[in-house]
């Protein structure tokens, strides 16, 4: 493989494994969020701005955890037949499914880029009592569905090598 390649997918493998590390952390956020959504229903006025910032910290947990959950192959798989498979049929078989991830991945991104820039030129909120901006979890997702179509490439590229044998 040429060297591009091992460069690519080492650095694309660090960066999403790295920030997936740190993003896992995000459910403690999102606990507490709820927390004290609670604690002020229970023994205060009720904060308005709790169970929408709860969704946005869980969008980015998701989104952003997606190439990480990506790169360790977290991903759901129906094992009828493939956990029979050899490493190289396996191989195969997921070099030519991630080109579909690929395009879904990429017809995602210019749908997210379009949304995100409408929220940007039109100060878009969200309708509810709250109103914040959109514009924030918006810009997140589009990095997070770019990652994920950056790690989408670099298992493409190792499951090439492991066709053609080659170690990465």
């Amino acid at each position: 493989m040429p060297r591009f390649f091992k460069t690519y997918v080492r650095v694309i493998d660090g960066l999403n494994y790295r920030l997936g590390r740190c993003v896992m952390y995000g459910i403690f956020v999102m606990v507490g969020i709820l927390i004290w959504s609670s604690i002020s229903k229970t023994f205060f006025l009720p904060s308005l701005w709790t169970l929408e910032i709860a969704q946005f910290a869980l969008v980015a947990y998701y989104i952003l955890g997606g190439p990480y959950s990506i790169q360790l192959g977290s991903n759901v798989r129906m094992d009828l037949f493939y956990g029979n498979w050899s490493d190289r049929k396996k191989a195969s078989f997921d070099a030519f499914t991630v080109l579909f991830l690929i395009f879904y991945l990429g017809v995602l991104l210019y749908g997210g880029i379009e949304s995100t820039t409408y929220s940007f030129t039109y100060f878009e909120r969200s309708p509810t009592a709250w109103r914040p901006y959109m514009w924030p979890v918006k810009v997140i997702m589009c990095v997070g569905i770019f990652l994920m179509l950056l790690q989408s490439i670099s298992e493409l590229i190792k499951d090439v090598a492991k066709i053609k044998g080659v170690k990465l």
